[in-house]
């Protein structure tokens, strides 16, 4: 699974945090501040309307006292008017009965369509901020009142005392600043040390997302609150699932170790049919089964002898319904072997398929019971034809000379036949003894093919054997040169000298995985009957042993292969195509 590197940001949390929270707190101060400075100055509006008001009713009640006269209204609103104002009084059909400004009323306009008249005779009250009399040229607060008969109207010029009377007052402004302020400073160092503890658990999560060690500062250095005591949590359940990981991942090599020396092939893959983990000898025996190379483990589901598997894994349930492990087993005869086949489903729908060649117990068996029978076999014949020739010579003594030389050609023969099989079971028997006293060294396989394959050119050409080497290049494997040729060279020197005359030879590296390269060298010759594949790599065994030891072959030239093999951490197994031929299929552990 791959992580996303988180990116730089400009703006740490901590400070996303506090500029979001202060600008709508800003924004909020603002509104208040703007909608108290709008009350407040509706508020003095409404005081001021209210004190004209008064005097409006106060004048009011002089004019139903006193004798109504233009000169005792004069003397009453020049004893109680407050200073610059200007009194009206108007009839209910606009007129204007007095106006304290004007001595003649006659010629002044009709009031009736003034703000301030039509909302007193609605309402009963009104008044108008600024507006300018069109009698004197001056702005005027006017306030009216309606009465049975009249409307009283009073009016003050509306110059910089009235405006500062009006304005609204600025200290609740000052004292909103000051607390905005305060709570600024007071709210930037909580979200500091918010901000504190996020870098520490960032710092921390980035520390553990790169699987460095947790320094016990940092365990201590969380403040001592809801997200400290989170945060040690946090690295306590961390520390128990690092060290939980640990655990299972020193278990995790211990099965694979224990996969790839399994005596069998043993294949674990998900619910999807995709590979978990595949030793080996679970490649080795898919290919033996197989009529074709498989370059995945997946490929394993396309083989035709394994249809009964793969049908079982397709019709369980993709939930299970129990607890118990779904099992079953086929037996499969391919190529001389005899393979039991087991799949196991487990409870998360994963499953496991392991094949385990039976014959090869039996193998070993025989193998051991005819070991000493064959080596007493292989060396009688040699020695019995020396001893055979040679009596011949000495109990007659009229041989002629060249009779003479050719039974002791034939004796040489023999010898060098007798040589040549002592030296392969030496070389054999050093192989199982002292196989690990082999010095090792990085060796170019493609390199050594190519070498093998000029050694031979003049056999290939004889038998018009053609050699396609689709080896790429730079193949390194660390072993035994000696013995690696001999895998090589035996297996080009039995194709060269069975297969026929007019074939092909085809050597392809099919796959490769972190610890091994996957082999096939095949020839498209005359091929061997399937009862014979079983035991082409046992020692002396030959398929015609007639033919065989007319070519001088000694019966341990696959058994040394296989025992090489084996030695380089591999497995070999040998099989027919089906347009013809024989196919080694091996494998190379690439360190040793």
């Amino acid at each position: 699974m791959n992580i996303p590197v988180s990116h730089k940001h400009f703006l740490s949390f901590s400070r996303k945090l506090f500029l979001s929270v202060i600008s709508l707190f800003l924004v909020f101060a603002c509104c208040f501040i703007a909608y108290q400075y709008q009350r407040e100055k509706e508020y003095k509006i409404d005081l001021l309307d209210s004190q004209l008001q008064d005097y409006n009713a106060r004048l009011h009640e002089a004019i139903d006292t006193l004798p109504v006269t233009q000169k005792k209204l004069i003397e009453y609103i020049t004893a109680h008017t407050l200073k610059d104002l200007r009194v009206t009084v108007i009839d209910l059909k606009g007129n204007v009965i007095y106006d304290s400004c004007q001595t003649d009323t006659h010629h002044l306009e009709n009031h009736i369509d003034r703000p301030e008249i039509v909302k007193a005779i609605q309402t009963g009250k009104g008044f108008d901020v600024r507006r300018t009399s069109e009698t004197t040229g001056i702005p005027y607060f006017y306030s009216a009142t309606l009465f049975d008969e009249y409307v009283v109207r009073s009016a003050l010029p509306y110059n910089v005392s009235l405006i500062n009377n009006l304005k609204a007052d600025s200290h609740y402004i000052w004292f909103t600043a000051i607390v905005t302020l305060l709570l600024v400073i007071i709210f930037y160092k909580f979200t500091k040390r918010l901000g504190t503890s996020i870098i520490q658990l960032r710092e921390f999560a980035m520390r553990a997302d790169r699987n460095e060690p947790i320094e016990m500062a940092m365990q201590s250095a969380f403040p001592h609150n809801e997200l400290g005591e989170i945060s040690q949590h946090i690295i306590q359940i961390y520390k128990r699932l690092h060290e939980t990981k640990e655990a299972l991942y020193i278990e995790r090599e211990k099965l694979i170790t224990h996969l790839q020396i399994s005596h069998e092939g043993l294949g674990v893959f998900n619910k999807d049919k995709k590979e978990i983990l595949v030793n080996n000898l679970f490649t080795q025996y898919s290919n033996l089964i197989s009529d074709s190379n498989l370059e995945t483990a997946e490929e394993v589901f396309t083989i035709n002898e394994l249809k009964q598997i793969t049908d079982f894994i397709n019709k369980a349930p993709k939930r299970p319904v129990s607890k118990e492990e779904k099992r079953m087993s086929i037996t499969i005869n391919k190529n001389g072997k005899t393979f039991i086949v087991e799949c196991i489903i487990f409870q998360d729908m994963s499953f496991e398929i392991s094949i385990n060649d039976v014959t090869m117990e039996e193998e070993q068996i025989q193998l051991k019971r005819q070991l000493t029978q064959n080596i007493a076999h292989e060396l009688k014949t040699p020695v019995s034809s020396i001893q055979g020739y040679l009596e011949t010579i000495v109990s007659n003594d009229n041989i002629p000379r060249e009779k003479i030389n050719v039974f002791l050609e034939r004796c040489y023969a023999q010898s060098n036949r007798l040589s040549r099989l002592l030296r392969d079971i030496s070389v054999l028997t050093r192989m199982d003894e002292a196989a690990n006293m082999i010095d090792m060294e990085k060796v170019d396989i493609s390199v050594l093919v190519n070498n093998i394959v000029n050694e031979v050119s003049l056999e290939l050409d004889e038998k018009q054997v053609t050699v396609v080497n689709s080896l790429k290049k730079e193949i390194q494997i660390r072993g035994n040169y000696s013995l690696l040729y001999s895998i090589f060279r035996n297996l080009m020197d039995n194709a060269i000298a069975y297969a026929g005359n007019n074939f092909q030879i085809n050597i392809n590296c099919f796959r490769e995985d972190e610890s091994f390269y996957y082999f096939s060298f095949a020839d498209t010759g005359v091929g061997v009957s399937p009862e014979h594949l079983n035991r082409l790599f046992e020692r002396f065994y030959r398929v015609d042993k007639g033919r065989s030891r007319k070519l001088g072959g000694t019966g341990l030239g696959l058994a040394i292969v296989k025992n090489a093999v084996i030695i380089h951490g591999g497995n070999i197994s040998a099989k027919n195509n089906q347009g013809g031929g024989l196919e080694f299929v091996f494998t190379l552990a690439k360190e040793r």
